[in-house]
């Protein structure tokens, strides 16, 4: 094991592994706020969806705390795991408490929503703990993100701890995100909290550096600058008539057609068969020429089609 290079390392390293790192709050906030928006709607269809369960799902807050205060508003009965991850032991921990643990259970075995759920005033019995551990098992994997901003969390997950277990558990201290969802129908709620802690969070999607920002910056300025050097072939087409498939088929070698009195004011200039303006078609000297008269807008063109003149 290597040891720090400095005094003033060593003690941040220990201050790191005895509290955990922490950020300036509103960026905390912020970016936990930004990953539980993001989770919503997945965590919404899987609980909806895959578990059968006509449940809503809803964002109830976004705030800085400390990680041993998840259970702190669980009450008595609730149910609790914690999730790794390659650089942390405890990378996330869950708490559901006991009426949204009743509401889950009554959804997923056919209870009537409009229905008030049993409240649960004892321990959990070993259905409810899987219920739980599946519950967990969804919100994490909607807020585990992926590529470069992934939380990476060892997903499964342990089973749920409830009773005595889960009061007895030892959470290290340290600055955390805390987030709370909660699981409801139109009688009952209840929440799930889940607490990040703030080293974790800022390491997969804290601030980049200047540096990084001064690259992508200039990075984009480029590729957008190549972009408007491409060239495209411009094409201008006139419409010649509208005619019944009858009228078509009767078409001869040698045939005059001629074009509709508004077909001069109708020309269409398009790019890679996309129509980008119409045109006045004419003449100037001995070239011929379109004049744009206006953008091009399919919406007012498909009701010109419904009725035609």
């Amino acid at each position: 094991m290597t040891s720090p290079g400095s005094p003033s390392q060593a003690r941040s390293l220990i201050i790191e592994r005895l509290v955990g790192d922490s950020g300036e709050a509103g960026h905390v906030i912020g970016t936990g706020r930004s990953m539980a928006e993001r989770a919503l709607p997945l965590l919404q269809k899987s609980l909806a969806g895959e578990l059968g369960a006509p449940v809503t799902v809803d964002l109830r807050a976004v705030e800085v705390s400390r990680v041993p205060d998840a259970r702190v508003h669980a009450g008595d009965s609730f149910a609790m795991t914690i999730l790794a991850s390659p650089v942390s032991s405890d990378a996330m921990t869950l708490v559901i408490d006991a009426p949204a643990i009743a509401v889950m259970v009554c959804a997923l075995f056919g209870g009537d929503p409009d229905q008030p759920v049993s409240p649960i005033e004892r321990e959990f019995s070993q259905i409810e703990t899987d219920v739980a551990t599946t519950v967990f098992q969804e919100v994490a994997q909607a807020l585990n993100g992926s590529g470069r901003r992934s939380l990476e969390l060892r997903l499964p997950g342990p089973r749920a701890l409830s009773g005595n277990e889960a009061k007895r558990r030892v959470l290290r201290d340290g600055a955390a995100v805390r987030i709370v969802f909660g699981i409801s129908t139109p009688t009952d709620s209840g929440t799930v909290t889940v607490m990040i802690p703030q080293r974790i969070l800022l390491g997969t999607r804290g601030i980049p550096d200047a540096h990084e920002a001064d690259v992508n910056s200039d990075w984009r300025a480029r590729f957008s600058e190549e972009v408007m050097r491409s060239t495209v072939t411009l094409e201008a087409t006139m419409p010649l008539a509208r005619l019944t498939l009858g009228d078509l088929a009767g078409f001869e070698a040698g045939q005059i057609i001629e074009f509709e009195e508004t077909a001069q004011s109708q020309a269409r200039l398009s790019a890679r068969d996309k129509t980008l303006f119409v045109c006045e078609f004419g003449k100037l000297g001995q070239n011929y020429t379109v004049r744009i008269t206006h953008p091009y807008d399919a919406g007012q063109d498909f009701i010109d089609g419904l009725m035609p003149g």
